[in-house]
């Protein structure tokens, strides 16, 4: 990573991440061990021109170059790295992506062509703290719906919108497109193309060493794909590294939604649901730690701000964390939270009667509170929780946590004859007893659960560990496919197993 714009702001809103001379290289040179040999060379945000000096290197056959980039100081800087010699080949342009009708401006460059570059590694949120010019207009472009476009999930990479128009221009064409980018940007442009069945095909993903390119913690990768006049087989092939003998997995997809393991799916796709009797719920969410949630202290209950409190226990419960569940720590609970709410519709004055010390405490850490930013909070009751709902004060539940890199189910128990709360780290199954938890568990945790799950997650996701992934792991049919029909026949009536053992 290096630095180059005036300003820490000015990096954060053009998202820049200049490409090393050797990664750009090496790019250059694996795409030409494959056989591509493109006669115009483009790169979008060309920036200080890496990948325009390594494709001039590695190309033989170019007789065009074009970079553009909004900021002119970076033009010059690859104009000046550009021998004379080969000059008349380059065509450097102070452009701003947003505004440029491809099909208009390149529509007489010689093919085949290359796309290649570095597009910005910002989000479109990022840029609206800086009400930032440097954005497209902006829109659900994605078309997420209810709490998925107020939460975030509408909310997206710049790459993500550059990628989407280069590859919707890209087929029909001799074009080949290969940008570095998030390997969670490259997945959804997988999804647009697929389900919009774009004429894009030979794709592939090059897992890349992020922190070491760029000083980012992040999973990165080369993605690759190219123009064609049908739409290709919907399959991705995914390489820890440029080594094409490397490969890890066969992304693919099934009705509207990617699988991270294909041929792993097809092998268990009978388990594919989705459940229909059990409801995974997520966690309690408060988004307010210091305040809602205690540890036992021999002096007392202690906050997250370090006071010792005096409330009513009428409204703490026992906490298990997302750490608590993925190790299956079942030791003496020290931590508590306060539930303010049976349900989040339901008024929160009533504490002041039931609990009156307990309501001053929230009145007197009111301004910790009422500064939550999630919109889930707005137009409802002061001080009120998400997640929460009869299901939430179940004794029993199976629970996992969505952070962690491996699939584990606990069984969560009550605690001094209360019961358990889980974080919003995790999702789990209220049950009614402990044997309907422990039988949970069991097939939960069974190989062929394991196998179909995993086929379905992406495990460099910041939370691989979905209510949507975990939601189409058919219990009943797995619970048949094990043979634990007797057990389950307590929990349903027994036609539900006659109509899967006859399917």
């Amino acid at each position: 990573m290096r630095a180059s714009m005036p300003t820490t702001r000015h990096k954060i809103e053009f998202g820049d991440f200049q490409t090393p001379d050797e990664l750009a290289l090496e790019v250059c040179r694996f795409l030409c061990e494959r056989g591509i040999q493109p006669k115009t060379l483009i790169e979008p945000t060309c920036g200080k021109g890496s990948f325009i000096i390594a494709g001039l290197e590695v190309f033989n056959g170019l007789r065009q170059v074009i970079g553009l980039d909004i900021n002119r100081n970076y033009l010059q800087d690859v104009a000046g790295r550009i021998q004379k010699s080969i000059s008349s080949k380059v065509e450097l342009l102070n452009e701003d992506i947003f505004g440029i009708d491809w099909n208009i401006k390149f529509a007489d460059v010689s093919q085949p062509i290359l796309v290649i570059g570095n597009p910005p590694w910002v989000t479109n949120s990022q840029l609206g703290v800086f009400d930032s010019v440097n954005v497209p207009l902006k829109s659900n472009f994605q078309a997420d719906k209810g709490l998925d476009a107020i939460t975030g999930k509408s909310n997206f990479d710049i790459s993500e919108w550059m990628l989407l128009r280069i590859c919707e221009w890209a087929q029909n064409k001799q074009a080949i497109v290969a940008m570095l980018c998030k390997t969670a940007v490259a997945r959804k442009i997988l999804r647009h193309v697929w389900k919009h069945n774009l004429n894009l095909g030979d794709f592939g993903i090059y897992n890349i060493d992020a922190k070491r390119h760029f000083g980012v913690a992040v999973s990165a990768c080369l993605f690759v794909c190219k123009g064609t006049n049908t739409a290709a087989p919907k399959q991705c092939s995914v390489f820890n590294d440029f080594t094409v003998k490397n490969h890890t997995s066969l992304i693919g997809m099934h009705k509207s939604e990617l699988l991270a393991d294909i041929q792993k799916y097809d092998k268990w796709a009978f388990l594919d649901g989705p459940e229909e009797h059990y409801k995974w719920r997520s966690g309690v969410k408060h988004d307010c730690s210091a305040v809602m949630e205690f540890v036992c202290e021999p002096d007392g209950l202690k906050n997250g701000l370090g006071e010792i409190c005096e409330i009513e226990p009428e409204f703490l419960y026992p906490l298990a964390k997302g750490s608590d569940v993925a190790q299956n720590r079942q030791r003496i609970r020290s931590r508590w939270v306060l539930v303010t709410q049976k349900e989040t519709s339901e008024d929160t004055r009533f504490i002041s009667h039931l609990a009156p010390k307990t309501w001053d405490y929230l009145l007197g850490h009111a301004h910790y509170i009422d500064r939550r930013k999630s919109s889930v909070y707005k137009g409802r009751p002061r001080f009120c929780l998400f997640g929460i709902g009869d299901y939430a004060f179940a004794g029993w539940k199976v629970a996992v946590c969505g952070l962690y890199k491996h699939l584990h189910f606990s069984v969560v128990g009550p605690f001094e004859g209360k019961p358990t709360m889980l974080d919003d780290t995790c999702y789990y199954l209220p049950c009614k007893t402990e044997d309907e938890a422990i039988l949970l568990a069991g097939i939960l945790n069974s190989q062929p659960a394991k196998q179909f799950l995993t086929s379905l997650i992406f495990w460099d996701s910041k939370r691989p560990i979905t209510s949507g992934v975990l939601q189409r792991l058919n219990l009943v049919a797995l619970a048949h496919h094990l043979g634990k029909n007797a057990e389950f026949e307590e929990y349903f009536d027994k036609t539900l197993f006659d109509m899967v053992g006859s399917s």
